[in-house]
């Protein structure tokens, strides 16, 4: 398994190209900490597999919520569940960060020629956030505001989270004996979910962090790929604007539809898509993943099959841009779930295994990628897939 890279516009695995078919599921550290749940993640992967699937994105952070990977700055809970530290003990040689949770999400990963794109941290609340940070900042006497966007500026809070993300970067995995930031099975890093900072819509706090965090990753990991993970929005200024910063490859893009009627959506999504692959053609110079893309069933016109369509429909435009050889570099569907994972579920959630037609949609853009290239794609069968 070869690191993955990028080439102009395009991403690489030892010399050859790589297109990113996937989906999402944020849950597998926090169904790895519990050793009854584990089996959830291996289903998943597996799945994904057998599916042609070639990246996860997925959550490498809980920050001082339940089962917390990281419970204050700098601290991590060795005992989650109770029995959880027997259990490290006994099959683990080092019971840090969740019984060592993530260390197994990425060994699975591996072991089923799946790659992963880690989140570093939450814009949102969900898993603690950055609204955590500030919350420490506040609680060690060294905040500067009580806003949440003080995740942003505020010298101390970077400080937490340069200690964090140095933390995971040079964790070595206790089930293969790999450092993280030399294993080819992380695809790359991602800075943030969603970042938005609302107390300065001109952008320029958050470009400011970004081009420090972005900075800070690459000289502790030079072998990994990074995205900021924002949404793709267009503001005021010219697209060169933001994406300046050579250290990472391309804006996380991403859409969920939940509202309006799907024919004006499948409209919508392909000139969305279509500019947005212009510009990394024209403008970024670089590969863009679409890393988020859902129909929630709350939709009013929501059907099965009107669902179906629209992932077709992304699919196919992905598959037009590699065959063109353009910027369009790969998708992630939110969000894949393993069986009896109800409560997970978002409205947007999908179960493959008990979703035929879903499986049957995701080979066959595995299958045509693939054949773009002489079946170039790692470490996945795809003779004997397609």
């Amino acid at each position: 398994m070869g690191f993955v890279m990028r080439n102009e516009t395009q991403f690489v695995v030892d010399g050859k190209v790589f297109y990113v078919n996937g989906w999402n599921s944020y849950w597998l550290m926090d169904h790895s900490v519990d050793f009854s749940s584990r089996f959830k993640v291996r289903e998943m992967m597996k799945i994904g597999a057998k599916m042609g699937l070639t990246v996860c994105r997925t959550w490498a952070f809980n920050d001082g919520h339940y089962n917390a990977l990281q419970i204050s700055p700098g601290h991590f809970d060795e005992q989650v569940f109770q029995g959880g530290k027997t259990l490290c003990l006994r099959y683990c040689s080092v019971i840090l960060f969740a019984c060592a949770a993530l260390d197994y999400v990425i060994a699975e990963a591996r072991q089923n020629g799946i790659r992963l794109l880690l989140s570093l941290v939450n814009n949102l609340q969900p898993y603690g956030g950055k609204s955590m940070y500030v919350k420490w900042a506040w609680q060690d006497g060294v905040g500067l505001s009580s806003s949440n966007d003080s995740f942003f500026y505020d010298p101390s809070i970077r400080s937490y989270f340069k200690n964090y993300i140095k933390t995971v970067l040079t964790r070595k995995n206790t089930i293969t004996g790999i450092e993280y930031r030399n294993d080819p099975a992380i695809f790359g890093w991602e800075l943030i979910n969603e970042p938005r900072c609302m107390t300065d819509r001109s952008g320029d706090t958050l470009q400011e962090w970004i081009e420090e965090m972005s900075a800070f990753v690459k000289l502790i990991d030079k072998k990994h790929m990074l995205t900021i993970g924002n949404e793709g929005f267009y503001g005021p200024n010219d697209p060169k604007d933001l994406t300046v910063n050579p250290n990472y490859w391309a804006s996380k893009l991403g859409f969920h539809e939940d509202e309006k009627a799907i024919e004006t959506q499948l409209k919508f999504i392909s000139k969305w898509m279509l500019s947005h692959i212009e510009d990394g053609d024209q403008v970024l110079k670089k590969p863009v993943l679409f890393s988020e893309y859902g129909l929630s069933k709350k939709n009013q016109d929501f059907t099965v099959s009107a669902r179906e369509n629209m992932y077709d429909t992304i699919l196919n435009i992905v598959y037009k841009s590699a065959k063109r050889n353009r910027s369009g570099a790969g998708s992630l569907v939110w969000q894949f779930l393993a069986s009896g994972m109800e409560d997970y579920s978002d409205d947007y959630g999908i179960f493959p295994s008990e979703s035929p037609s879903i499986q049957s949609l995701f080979i066959k853009h595995s299958c045509k990628l693939a054949k773009l290239k002489g079946w170039t794609q790692q470490d996945v069968n795809f003779k004997a897939l397609c």
